[in-house]
């Protein structure tokens, strides 16, 4: 069983940062691609940014220079450091991982996993 476990979020002022954790843990062989997706009420789930296992990444336009996307691998940990956040930047962030598992000897498999969210709060 693989979980993932996100932490970092809060309110915070408009101009401020925060980072964003999220930690893979289980019966895990390799975690490939991750990523950070925010959704706010009503609307679809939206790509923040994205880093391979290799470190190439990948934002959305909206917050190109302003977020940076970086992992442990050693940790199986993603980050996503938020600066100078903005009042549209509100959302439940999710992360994100593609993840090759291990059921047992010999067998296993690869699956996308999401973490629970967490809620950011930009205030102007």
């Amino acid at each position: 069983q693989v979980q993932l476990v996100e932490s970092g979020g809060g309110l915070v002022q408009a101009g401020r940062s925060l980072r964003l954790s999220c930690a893979a843990s289980g019966r895990i062989r390799s975690v490939n691609a991750m990523g950070w997706y925010r959704q706010t009420p009503g609307d679809t789930r939206e790509l923040v940014a994205t880093i391979t296992s290799s470190g190439t990444t990948e934002y959305a336009d909206s917050v190109k220079g302003r977020f940076t996307i970086s992992r442990d691998n050693a940790k199986n940990t993603v980050y996503l450091q938020m600066n100078n956040l903005k009042p549209e930047d509100t959302a439940v962030y999710y992360c994100r991982a593609d993840i090759t598992y291990i059921r047992s000897i010999g067998v296993g498999g690869r699956s996308d996993y999401w973490g629970q969210g967490t809620q950011v709060t930009v205030s102007s």
